[in-house]
């Protein structure tokens, strides 16, 4: 197991995924400050319970960890930051810092195998191929693979305005032909036919 700092957050991050933040509060301040020196990550999870700013928060047990791939000064003076979701993780307990920053020890999930697209998710891929280049440059540093199951099911999870919840169970589901399949379930080949003829 391995100890990194914890970020809660009300936003479900995945492999891959992009994650934009404003920086305020001094503790993750200095936390984003350590992993920019030590070029290392943090750990992103779902707030079950408490608030994301000025308080303590109870976080699900599988999150995703981080790493800084751009920062900015934001117009407000505050510190703004690109990240990219990187590798799962099984929180196994937590302590709190002095300065309210939450340390977690967690156990690495298997990175998820690459596996084909099925002929009849194909139009899921249809999807993603229409929507993703309208959300540049949001997703300027993630890898293209429109023809592996794992990051296609991760990318529409993303982009599909889901509740947070369901967001996580596809998480946690750790098999991408399983999440593809919820998705079938989710958005139907005429729903996507509807959207393409609309633009």
């Amino acid at each position: 197991m391995d100890s990194i700092p914890l970020f809660p957050l009300n936003a479900v991050l995945f492999p891959e995924g992009p994650l934009k933040l404003r920086i305020f509060e001094a503790r993750y301040v200095d936390m984003i400050g350590r992993c920019m020196r030590e070029n290392s990550s943090f750990g992103v999870a779902l707030i079950r319970e408490g608030v994301e700013a000025g308080g303590e928060a109870r976080t699900v047990e599988i999150g995703t960890t981080a790493r800084i791939v751009d920062f900015e000064k934001l117009q407000d003076g505050l510190l703004g930051i690109t990240a990219l979701g990187e590798r799962s993780f099984r929180i196994h307990s937590t302590a709190q810092q002095a300065d309210g920053l939450n340390i977690a020890d967690v156990e690495w999930l298997p990175v998820e195998s690459s596996v084909q697209v099925p002929q009849e998710a194909e139009y899921l891929v249809r999807l993603l191929q229409h929507a993703l280049p309208q959300l540049a440059p949001v997703y300027d540093f993630t890898p293209i693979r429109y023809e592996d199951a794992s990051w296609v099911s991760m990318r529409l999870i993303e982009l599909l305005p889901l509740p947070l919840a369901e967001k996580q169970r596809c998480l946690e589901m750790q098999d991408p032909l399983r999440r593809l399949e919820h998705l079938r379930r989710r958005v139907t080949p005429e729903a996507v036919e509807r959207e393409s003829d609309l633009q």
